[in-house]
């Protein structure tokens, strides 16, 4: 499957779905593009719904970062879900997992969003 990202709003929160393969050969900087263009238009609330990452490399880790970086430092927030097992693995290996909050599902991690807002 080819790297896809896409966007929709589910309310005040943006949640980009993620798809194929986030590795070198096949990712591309589309979700940090894309993050960069939602944060410049004043989103701050991401959902990365991964649920459709087949695999993820040392490049991927790297865009991930990336991407969290660039929303932190406008003030934003966001939130991994829908993270499978191999996943997640790698992003407790590359320690990410101690920076981003990680939800098993979608509908999960937006409503820990709603929670803070209470």
């Amino acid at each position: 499957m080819a790297f896809e990202v896409h966007k929709r709003e589910a309310g005040p929160v943006v949640v980009i779905e993620v798809a194929g393969r986030l590795t070198l050969t096949d990712g591309q900087s589309k979700l940090r593009d894309l993050i960069h263009v939602l944060t410049g238009y004043g989103s701050k609330k991401f959902v990365l719904n991964l649920a459709r990452v087949e695999i993820i490399d040392s490049y991927g880790i790297g865009e991930l970062a990336r991407s969290y970086s660039v929303i932190r430092q406008t003030g934003a927030a966001v939130k991994l879900a829908s993270v499978s097992r191999r996943v997640l693995e790698v992003l407790a290996i590359s320690r990410l997992d101690t920076i981003f909050e990680i939800y098993s599902s979608e509908s999960a991690a937006l409503e820990s969003f709603e929670q803070r807002a209470s």
